[in-house]
């Protein structure tokens, strides 16, 4: 039976927060960056997902890592959880030491069959406010999926010749990245950083690489190259990446912006797009 969950559609949560300078320098230092931001610097692209951290006590936390179904998303019984994509509008920048609000409602939730069985998706808009208003309006979404059949896990990643491509940034996406991101995020999730969880339990080859940490290298190098502030960026996740290969952050510029990707192995794992202001 196909569960209802139209009383769902419509909930509203509030969390507040301030943009700590040290937080969005943690990733920076993580991901190589050596010169640190400091208060009054804008927010780059992305890096509002390391603030409104939704801890929880040991009791409210799923098997997985993940906080417990049930409160503010629906209780889907299906027991895999994946952020898929999203599409993020820019109004303003952030600033570093301001205080932040983020009103976030669930405004669709579909069931729909495919070949890999049932799936959920969950579409959750979040607005995040500074001090001046409205900054950035972000739709994310959410899918929930059955565990796969024994024997369904991806290959292992593979060293691979990498297409062409007119912007080009490679990095190793080793354990340390990935716990450092997961820690920053606050995401609980175990397939990032307990291998014999991720391998045993979801059937993955190895630790998996978070789509949000994709996107945000995805959406930094879009700003860099373009010289401009990023008017929206939308993402999408094709294919899961794995710690132990080079991950290859890509992108293409045309006349409104530019078509961006991640790939692995010869396996594109992430497709964005982003314009500027």
């Amino acid at each position: 039976m196909t569960e209802d969950f139209t009383d769902w559609i419509g909930r509203s949560e509030e969390a507040h927060d301030v943009l700590d300078p040290a937080r969005g320098n943690a990733l920076r230092a993580s991901m190589g960056e050596t010169r640190a931001l400091v208060a009054g610097e804008a927010l780059p692209p992305l890096y509002h997902w390391l603030y409104f951290w939704n801890v929880r006590p040991p009791e409210g936390l799923g098997p997985d890592g993940h906080p417990a179904k049930g409160g503010f998303l629906p209780p889907v019984a299906l027991p895999r959880r994946m952020w898929a994509g999203g599409r993020l509008r820019f109004i303003r920048s952030l600033r570093l030491g301001e205080k932040i609000v983020r009103s976030s409602t669930i405004r669709k939730v579909e069931t729909k069959s495919g070949k890999s069985g049932t799936l959920v998706f969950v579409t959750v808009e979040h607005i995040v406010s500074g001090e001046s208003g409205v900054a950035v309006m972000e739709e994310q979404d959410l899918v929930y999926r059955d565990a796969p059949p024994a024997g369904a896990a991806p290959a292992p990643p593979r060293e691979a010749p990498a297409p062409p491509a007119e912007w080009r940034e490679t990095i190793m996406p080793d354990p340390v990245l990935l716990f450092r991101y997961s820690a920053l995020t606050m995401n609980g999730h175990r397939i990032h950083y307990d291998r014999p969880y991720a391998i045993g339990e979801e059937a993955y080859p190895g630790l998996v690489v978070q789509g949000p940490l994709q996107a945000t290298m995805l959406a930094g190098l879009a700003a860099r190259r373009l010289g401009a502030d990023l008017a929206t960026f939308d993402f999408r996740g094709m294919a899961p990446a794995f710690d132990g290969a080079s991950l290859h952050i890509c992108g293409e510029q045309d006349a409104s912006g530019a078509n961006l990707w991640a790939e692995q192995g010869g396996i594109r794992t992430m497709s964005a797009r982003a314009t500027t202001i």
